[in-house]
């Protein structure tokens, strides 16, 4: 089937685009918060050791909260969940902006990112199983419409980042994180509202759920360790991206570079969505796994911002593929009534992994410069190849 016809298939599949099209607007607030946090400590503070300490509290915050908000989800109905928090994420978001612009210690704008995180409505844990519901009639579709879930997030890195800049030359990035708190009421009011959404139940027989819930699985657990260090580059490649741009003159170019980065994930989800897959899942992901860290090298090469852009792209390509893999897996082993929460996990390894990368890649810039920090995003991925391949056997469906 050539690719334009699966992903209209895709597409014109009932609730499917209108799904999609609300999860983009929910999610706006990711291609925001990270480098506008990063951006507006760096602009209060001077410091990007900092400025990595707080984005990094906002990545551990929602690694931490994922599966516990997964299982909420699991119990109770998308909106009783997802409203509350959008809420409480905005105004920690705007705590941030006016303690930051009055000068609080560092300890209190770590508070407030953390609370920021931990209150992050977790859409691709509701949209996820959302799409396999609606496509489970055409189950070939399935690695196409991940793939359009994982394009939609790269949409939003590449807007929220040119966004985020855009408004950083024009404003300031206090301006910007107060742009995020409008998107995150907006979109969750209108991924809530879908008729997808509301026509969602809770699994009935509570009784069969694993006290260890979605970890019960071996299959989520590998996925779980594997992303981990996924987390730790995309950290890592942010914070270390605006310490090259800050580097060559230009602190504003971070936003267009790290477009350009979620540009090659897209390029790399369309591609991976718009064929036909010969392996199953499990073996799928095992090799998008070992591919992962042979992007990044290239990063370590760029001798200029106007160089770095293309380089940018070629490290994002193996993304969405990655991601996209790896959430059909995540659905193939998730144990029943779990479904929501074993979604969650990969954003809890992303969310940990990125805490990590962020703390890592601002200290390591403070004190040695760029470079190393994108030797630090190879490195983590070679480890996710390790574990992918040392764990092939429990990701067989």
């Amino acid at each position: 089937m050539p690719a334009l016809q699966r992903f209209a298939r895709v597409l014109r599949a009932p609730d499917v685009a209108r799904l999609l099209s609300a999860a983009i607007l929910a999610r706006m607030p990711i291609g925001i918060d990270s480098l506008g946090m990063v951006l507006f400590v760096r602009a209060e503070t001077g410091s990007f050791a900092r400025a990595g300490l707080v984005a990094a509290a906002f990545g551990l915050a929602i690694g931490l909260s994922a599966p516990a908000l997964g299982r909420l989800i699991d119990h109770h109905s998308h909106a009783r969940v997802m409203l509350p928090l959008a809420a409480l994420h905005a105004a920690s978001l705007g705590a941030l902006v006016a303690l930051g612009v009055a000068g609080a210690p560092t300890g209190a704008l770590v508070a407030c990112s953390f609370a920021a995180g931990i209150s992050s409505p977790p859409v691709g844990s509701v949209v996820r199983p959302l799409l396999a519901g609606l496509l489970s009639s055409e189950e070939g579709l399935l690695p196409t419409a991940y793939a359009l879930d994982g394009i939609a997030i790269e949409m939003v890195f590449v807007t929220g980042p040119l966004l985020t800049a855009a408004i950083v030359v024009v404003a300031s990035p206090a301006v910007a994180l107060l742009v995020a708190c409008g998107f995150v009421l907006l979109g969750t009011l209108v991924l809530v509202t879908t008729p997808a959404s509301r026509a969602w139940r809770p699994y009935a027989r509570q009784h069969e759920r694993h006290l260890l819930g979605a970890l019960a699985s071996p299959g989520v657990r590998t996925i779980v360790a594997a992303t981990a260090p996924v987390g730790f580059a995309l950290g890592a490649t942010e914070v270390t991206m605006t310490a090259f741009a800050a580097d060559h003159g230009s602190r504003a170019a971070a936003g267009a570079l790290m477009a350009a980065w979620a540009a090659g994930s897209g390029v790399g989800g369309l591609a991976y969505g718009g064929r036909e897959h010969t392996f199953a899942p499990g073996p799928r992901w095992v090799r998008l796994a070992a591919v992962f860290p042979l992007c990044s090298l290239p990063l370590l090469l760029a001798p200029s911002i106007l160089a770095m852009a293309p380089l940018a792209l070629i490290a994002g390509l193996c993304l969405a593929p990655y991601m996209a893999a790896a959430n059909q897996l995540i659905g193939d082993v998730a144990p029943p009534g779990a479904v929501t929460e074993a979604f969650a996990w990969p954003i809890t390894a992303i969310g940990l992994g990125a805490a990590g990368g962020s703390a890592t890649a601002g200290a390591i810039a403070q004190g040695w410069g760029w470079r190393p920090g994108f030797g630090a995003v190879v490195v983590a991925g070679a480890v996710t190849a390790v574990i992918a391949l040392a764990g092939r056997a429990t990701v067989r469906a």
